[in-house]
């Protein structure tokens, strides 16, 4: 992990398409974020970069800025249909930061082998006053976090590739 840039991995017990599937679907998003910060999303299927959806996000979760509900648009550096998926924000702050969350997906032996990563290493110089005093915003624990609900999301009650139950 470099200073400014997280990286976690978790093997899950499900497919690339079927993880890709849910990373694609602005929904998903909501549905697995850790984080708490993400309310609603109701765009379209991502298919390209340039592809852009909105979400309904609230900081409270993290009780850092009081920016009550606030929409943010995500916009789509990185598709690579079942192997990658990148965004960064275009939101309240203008210029953008230019941070981006992204997933790297890799096929293993009963499943895939998921990489989280949140990079900060290029954004904007109007931001880097904000960006030096607060980032990361996401902690590591809260994108391992998120790579758990994934987890339970696509599949649910099977052990990670390679684990073994204790009984």
């Amino acid at each position: 992990m470099s200073e400014c840039r997280i990286e976690v991995q978790r093997a899950i017990a499900a497919s690339p398409s079927k993880i890709f599937a849910l990373l694609s679907d602005p929904r998903g998003h909501v549905e697995i974020d850790a984080s708490g910060m993400l309310m609603s999303a109701t765009d379209p299927r991502v298919t390209a970069v340039g592809d852009r959806f909105d979400i309904e996000m609230d900081r409270d979760s993290l009780r850092d800025f009081d920016l009550g509900e606030y929409r943010v648009t995500v916009v789509i550096e990185t598709f690579i249909q079942d192997q990658e998926i990148a965004w960064s924000i275009d939101g309240v702050t203008q210029p953008p930061i230019g941070h981006i969350y992204g997933y790297r997906l890799q096929e293993t032996e009963g499943g895939t082998l998921v990489s989280s990563y949140y990079d900060w290493a290029n954004t904007h110089p109007a931001h880097d006053e904000l960006v030096n005093k607060n980032f990361p915003i996401i902690s590591e624990t809260t994108l391992l976090a998120t790579l758990g609900i994934l987890a339970r999301t696509v599949a649910p009650g099977k052990s990670r590739p390679g684990a073994h139950r204790s009984n």
